[in-house]
């Protein structure tokens, strides 16, 4: 009997030389990075990702996943594949000490988006924006513009024009409460109205 487990139909056929056909390509979903801007003048920062088979779909999921239950101004998603991470670093030691300067040099063609990891276990945060022709020179630029005393453990750098931001015209995506306060369950007073029964059950 032919097994419907597709992890076995997709084995060649032990046995029989000349047999053995390719793989079938997988159908799997893509992933995306999602970055929320949690109030007007806030920096973007990292909240997540989502699995979705384009960027639009990737930005609808990623407002109903990470949007829901708190404000936000603005949002934006980017294939994961184009988020080019530098090394990651332990103790005090700066990741910028391992981004070479002589990249900087290189000609501007893009502008990049560059994150800054500043504590382990937290989200990537904005740093600012830089012009060059590649990631390493986009790091290089970054490391003129915002290295300083405090330590950085991780730097991501995206080129801007393959982020999907919201669009002005879908700002009105955010109208909505400003506090999802209707969520909480701290702000159903079940407790005080099950005294206000109780006490009046007892006085009856």
């Amino acid at each position: 009997m032919a097994s419907i487990d597709p992890r076995v139909n997709r084995l060649p056929e032990i046995g029989k030389p000349g047999l053995i056909q390719p793989k079938a390509p997988l159908d799997q979903l893509g992933t995306f990075e999602v970055f929320v801007q949690p109030k007007e003048g806030k920096p973007f920062q990292h909240e997540g990702s989502v699995h979705a088979p384009d960027t639009e779909m990737a930005f609808v999921l990623a407002k109903e996943t990470f949007t829901r239950r708190f404000t936000c101004s603005s949002l934006y998603v980017v294939d994961t594949r184009d988020v080019y991470v530098s090394p990651i670093t332990e103790g005090d030691r700066n990741v910028y000490e391992l981004i070479h300067d002589a990249a900087a040099n290189d000609h501007e063609k893009y502008t990049f988006e560059i994150y800054h990891l500043n504590k382990r276990g937290k989200q990537h945060t904005h740093a600012g924006t830089v012009s060059a022709s590649s990631h390493e020179g986009a790091m290089a630029k970054a490391k003129q513009q915002f290295n300083s005393d405090k330590i950085i453990y991780n730097i991501w750098s995206i080129r801007t024009d393959t982020i999907r931001f919201t669009a002005a015209e879908e700002m009105d995506l955010w109208l909505t409460l400003p506090e999802k306060k209707f969520r909480d369950a701290a702000d159903y007073k079940g407790g005080e109205k099950l005294k206000e029964f109780l006490k009046k059950t007892n006085h009856a």
